[in-house]
């Protein structure tokens, strides 16, 4: 039982593996902006809007805070740690094995999954350009099986959608439905991956410019079009609001919007291939996410002044939406909205088809996972097994799988994984000053949190009050699930706040767990279901290989022996 817990101890010559560091501080920043700025502004950002009206802007200062103190903690990992592997690699310093093991597992499903639904809405921008132009795609060739049978079961006025489905042509018994845009930009993107970092950061870095071009171009002239009446539209009370939903309303579109968010954390795996990691990597994830947090705010209020938000349901494409010709009117910036989209996505899928591999390379280093893993590209200096292994995990599914599922599932997993980076800092020993390195300043939470969370607490019960009256009314069929979560929160908050008066925790990073746990009150019992039926999964594979292959049990017994 004790191996199941034992931490692994790295130091200065572990990260020493033959990769090309050619990555600086403003590479790594591009990496961050194109991960971040991608489908969460391009494709999720409508379906966000939609459940939250202009409010949802509250739930994309609470996601930019949250990450914001979970990025200040993996920036401190990142200067202890300068080895690949993201968060498994912080997870086995200061969890132990086990922990470290279903932290790597949850950062599969991350990248791989996240994946999934980052080509499929490049398929759906790639699919409405060439309409554009002129050539049509045929409907059961630039969607998924299960999106098309669920709308034709439903009923649903997705005609595209329920076209595919009665078009669709029956080989063996089954309907012919395959997404072919997601297929072949997976693809390429796998091909370019495995060529080489230093290809994908030169490509990478050309596109993000155009992209933040372009969306600075959106921004500068939306502003012209803005109604302001928009951001108070009128709830079903009759009384204008700036959140029509409710609170809970908001809340709902936390996976949406917290999606937009999660590429971050992807830069972390790239320590191996970086010019000074411990300088140059916290510091160019901090400044992508500032930048990326400032971007979301305008973009929202851009979004919600031109058009009210009820127009925003099922729209996949929301920044070229705004300037079609039943809204802003200017066919010349839909068009060019509609290339950047494509650009913007095509550099997630870069980012994250880059992390994935890396994952798997460090618990393969560890022995985790099979040696072949592991294994570097003579030529290329890339985990080439690993890179086609990811291009295949996330090529499947594509096959029968859908947005929403992937959606939901990517950002538990996510969330779940900056939990344990924040408790993990809080479980490490304060590190010698070096000049040159990050550190992460202590700031001891012994008054500070306890009066921060009671007195938020107490806020938001002045501001909610009707929301605490029901809290305890777990039942209720549309907030049920989410009082009950809340509830949970609020009972690990008092624990919280009891530990940081008793051990003087650094008050950082417990602000980060306890924003990161906030989150997950807007996750649904199917969203747990998933993700806990994944994670035993993971186990099972676990107990059947990594425990015996692990490297530190194969060293303990060379040891003993």
């Amino acid at each position: 039982m004790s191996q199941l817990f034992r931490r692994k101890r790295y130091n200065e010559n572990d990260h020493s593996t033959g990769l090309n560091r050619v990555l600086g501080v403003w590479d790594i920043v591009f990496f961050g902006l194109a991960a971040i700025i991608g489908a969460g502004s391009f494709s999720s950002l409508g379906e966000a809007i939609f459940r939250g009206g202009p409010g949802v802007i509250s739930l994309y200062i609470i996601c930019g805070i949250a990450c914001g103190f979970t990025a200040l903690s993996y920036a401190e990992f990142a200067s202890r740690i300068p080895t690949a592997g993201s968060a498994y690699t912080y997870a086995y310093a200061s969890f132990g094995e086990l922990i470290a093991w279903i932290i790597g597992w949850a950062l599969i499903m991350e990248y791989s999954f996240g994946n999934i639904y980052v080509a499929f809405s490049w398929s759906d921008y790639f699919t409405s350009f060439v309409e554009r132009l002129g050539f049509h795609i045929p409907d059961f060739l630039s969607t998924s099986y299960p999106e098309a049978k669920k709308a034709f079961e439903s009923g649903s006025e997705n005609s595209e959608l329920v076209n595919a489905w009665n078009s669709a042509p029956v080989i063996g018994g089954l309907k012919f439905i395959v997404d072919i845009p997601a297929l072949i930009i997976n693809a390429f993107i796998t091909g370019l991956v495995y060529i080489g970092v230093k290809e994908s950061k030169n490509f990478n870095n050309l596109l993000v410019i155009l992209k933040l071009a372009v969306i600075f171009l959106i921004i500068a002239v939306g502003v012209a079009y803005v109604n302001a009446d928009n951001w108070t539209p009128t709830n079903a009370q009759g009384v204008q609001s700036f959140m029509p939903n409710g609170f809970s309303g908001v809340m709902a579109a936390v996976s949406g919007v917290f999606f937009a968010y999660i590429g971050f954390d992807a830069l972390s795996v790239l320590s191996e291939e970086t010019k000074n990691p411990q300088k140059n990597l916290p510091r160019g994830m901090i400044i992508s996410l500032v930048l990326s947090t400032v971007i979301y705010m305008a973009l929202t209020l851009i979004l919600t002044g031109i058009v009210h938000y009820k127009k925003f349901e099922g729209i996949g494409d929301p920044l070229a939406f705004i300037f079609s010709p039943d809204n802003a009117n200017l066919p010349w910036m839909e068009f060019v909205v509609s290339i950047t989209a494509i650009v913007a996505i095509t550099t997630v899928l870069l980012v994250f088809q880059m992390g994935q591999p890396r994952i798997w390379y460090a618990m393969s280093r560890d022995g985790l996972m099979p040696k072949k893993f592991s294994e570097i590209h003579p030529k290329y200096k890339t985990p080439s097994f690993a890179t086609i292994v990811t291009g295949i995990a996330v090529g499947l599914p594509i096959l029968f799988t859908d947005k929403t599922f992937i959606l939901d599932f990517t950002s538990i997993g996510t969330i779940f994984a900056f939990v344990l980076v924040n408790g993990g800092i809080l479980l490490m020993p304060q590190k010698e000053k070096l000049k040159g390195r990050f550190h992460l300043p202590y700031v001891n939470s012994k008054f500070i949190f306890p009066v921060l969370f009671l007195g938020g607490l107490a806020g938001f019960y002045f501001w909610q009050p009707e929301f605490f009256h029901n809290i305890l009314e777990w039942s209720d069929p549309a907030e049920g699930e989410f009082r009950l979560s809340v509830t949970v929160y609020i009972l690990i908050n008092f624990v919280l706040v009891y530990l940081s008066f008793t051990k003087n925790l650094n008050l950082i990073p417990l602000l980060g767990l306890s924003s990161c746990l906030y989150l997950l009150t807007g996750m649904t019992h199917n969203n747990w279901f998933w993700f806990l039926l994944w994670f035993a999964i993971g186990l099972i594979i676990y107990f059947c290989y990594g425990v015996k292959h692990s490297k530190l049990e194969q060293d303990l017994n060379g040891d003993l022996k």
